[in-house]
Parts: C-alpha cells; structure tokens; sequence
C-alpha cells in the first residue's frame, strides 16, 4: 500500500516543486543516496520538496540539514532542473528542481531524512565511479568545467511574498 507522501509523488496531476542544495568544499561535493524513488539507490546532491508557503532559500537550507546535518547558507541560484519519468504513457514522476549553491557552515555529516548515506566526494572521481541521478551528474559535469563556480552569474529570483 503506498503512504500518502508517495501517492502525492507518484502520477501528479501537476509538477512539483523542489530545490537541491550543491555544497562545495574545496574540490569536494557533498552527496547523498537516495533512500526512495525516483533514484532510489543512487548518489545525488540533498534536495527535496518545498513546503507550502516556505521560501525557496530556507527550503534549500533545510533540506540539506534534514538529509546531511549541515547547516549552509548563502543559497545562490544555479540550475534549473526538469525530471519527467513516463510510466505506460503517463506521467509517473514529474519535478522542478532549482538547484542552488550553499555554502557550508558546519563540517560534520550525519544522513538523515530519507537518504541512506551521505558524505563529500572528490567531485571528478564521482563522476567517474558513482552511480549518480541523470540531473546531478550534469550539474557535476557542468562544476568541473568552471574555473571559479562562485563567479557565475545567478539567474535572477524573484520571490513575492504578500498577505491579503
């Protein structure tokens, strides 16, 4: 019987909304494996859904100390991620992931949440020996092929927050 989380999850009537966190530290990324679908097994970089009315800055940096016990901050924007996973012609998973760049605060790992193991990685041996989600391994490739990843310019994000 599925959890109500995963029939939120599973076959959406509309994509969801969720952030990742890529945390740097010198020529090493943080990584954690996923503990349930869609990557169920596999490495990527902390990251999961946003909360109704949360914004997307503490989203990224609450889910990084959900599932890695780090605490960031400084989110910048860097990637946009799109994952749509067909199941018999229809949807079966269907995301938005804004993919930011935190800085870390604090050194020690401890995974949590729903990953199974999380810990940094020399970022090009991951992306050599990992078995790594389809998204996080192009974001990796894109990290190695830039001099200075702090200099990129962020796309622009506009958040508007109001009460009526």
């Amino acid at each position: 019987m599925m959890s109500i989380d995963e029939v939120k999850r599973k076959f959406p009537s509309t994509p969801l909304l969720g952030v990742g966190a890529l945390v740097i530290r010198n020529r090493e990324v943080l990584l954690v494996k996923r503990g349930y679908p869609p990557g169920k097994g596999l490495w990527s970089i902390p990251g999961g859904l946003v909360n109704v009315g949360e914004k997307l800055d503490e989203a990224v940096l609450r889910e990084l100390y959900e599932e890695t016990g780090v605490k960031g901050s400084d989110p910048k924007l860097l990637a946009i991620t799109e994952i749509i996973i067909w199941s018999s012609n229809r949807v079966k998973y269907h995301y938005i992931v804004l993919d930011f760049l935190v800085k870390p605060l604090t050194r020690d790992v401890i995974a949590g949440g729903d990953v199974v193991e999380a810990r940094f990685f020399d970022i090009r041996e991951a992306l050599r020996s990992l078995k790594l989600t389809p998204g996080t391994k192009k974001l990796l490739g894109y990290v190695v092929s830039v001099e200075d990843i702090w200099s990129i310019p962020s796309p622009l994000l506009i958040s508007i927050t109001r009460t009526e």
